[in-house]
């Protein structure tokens, strides 16, 4: 498997690295846009049978789960999700964020593990926690946002640990995470990062039924220097551009779902090497602007979206289920 120091040498992956590290920071920005107080149901769609329609307006109406056995089908950013549940908007140890998103619907197995995970924090110095993005009511492509997040097994949980009281229903569209990234983007601030931040996330990656935890380059840094005499946990812990404010949980694939497909295994190690320091690079750190077009107005090429077709198979029975 090619490292990412390694695709870093193509010409091809130079060229594009300005313009995808924008829309990467900007997708995973989305995270923190604010939410509404009086959410409204999206109009119908005037030829929802139209096989060029994108997927994402399609499963963007569907507010309900599919009442069908629970399975997560397909990739993690080109399926969707059957017999979802829905998270619980309050607990004793976790509080729901942006609810006007109607994102609280995963796999019952991912809900079981953070609530799970929740109980766990109070334990290693985390209040409780602030459950950003799930998944859809059936998954699938969303209309704003994630790539990912198409299979009931993502979360996103917030960098600011629960308070002690209930949000009101403002806070929870209005207020916004934690940034923990220093100004510099080099390492995170030490105004804000604590030990409990990585307690808390070292206790979501040590969990076996955990695929891969995503984090800015800044936190994975921090979190090398664990000095546990078991670093296996930080294998799973890996940097992704955008995520600042946030740590994304990715679920393995779970029992029953047989059309789930599963992501390639981490690299051996601990991550902490070469890899992480190419993160740190200036042109990382720092994108040259992408290039002007040669033809200034000739508008942009629109981004595929992706249909039914690309869909896999099963994903049609989720989305016309009753």
């Amino acid at each position: 498997m090619a490292t990412t120091a390694q695709y870093a040498q193509h010409p091809s992956w130079q060229l594009a690295l300005a313009g995808a590290t924008a829309a990467m920071i900007a997708s995973a920005a989305l995270a923190q846009d604010k939410g509404t107080l009086e959410p409204k149901p999206l109009p119908p769609l005037a030829k929802p049978d139209d096989p060029n329609i994108p997927a994402k307006e399609l499963f963007g109406r569907r507010t309900t789960a599919a009442p069908l056995q629970a399975r997560a089908i397909g990739f993690y950013a080109k399926g969707c999700l059957a017999g979802a549940v829905a998270m619980p908007i309050n607990g004793k140890t976790w509080q729901v964020m942006r609810l006007s998103r109607h994102r609280n619907w995963g796999h019952p197995d991912l809900v079981k593990f953070l609530e799970e995970l929740s109980e766990k924090a109070p334990k290693v110095g985390w209040r409780g926690l602030l459950v950003g993005d799930i998944s859809q009511a059936r998954g699938g492509p969303m209309l704003t946002g994630h790539a990912s997040h198409q299979v009931g097994l993502d979360a996103d949980i917030w960098l600011t640990p629960m308070p002690e009281r209930e949000l009101t229903r403002r806070e929870r569209e209005e207020m916004s995470a934690t940034m923990v990234v220093a100004p510099s983007r080099t390492d995170v601030d030490p105004n804000v990062w604590t030990p409990a931040h990585a307690a808390i996330i070292k206790t979501a990656a040590s969990d076996p039924k955990v695929e891969r935890i995503f984090v800015n380059a800044a936190i994975k840094k921090a979190l090398c220097r664990a000095t546990d005499a078991d670093r296996s946990w930080l294998n799973k812990v890996r940097p992704m551009w955008g995520h600042d404010y946030h740590f994304h949980i990715r679920m393995q694939c779970p029992a029953g779902s047989a059309d789930c497909k599963p992501q390639e295994p981490v690299p051996a190690g601990d991550g902490c090497g070469k890899d992480l320091d190419w993160w740190f690079r200036d042109a990382i750190i720092k994108p040259k602007p992408a290039p002007p077009p040669k033809d200034p107005e000739a508008k942009p090429k629109p981004k595929p979206q992706i249909t039914m077709a690309d869909l896999p198979p099963a994903c049609r029975q989720v989305l016309l289920a009753p």
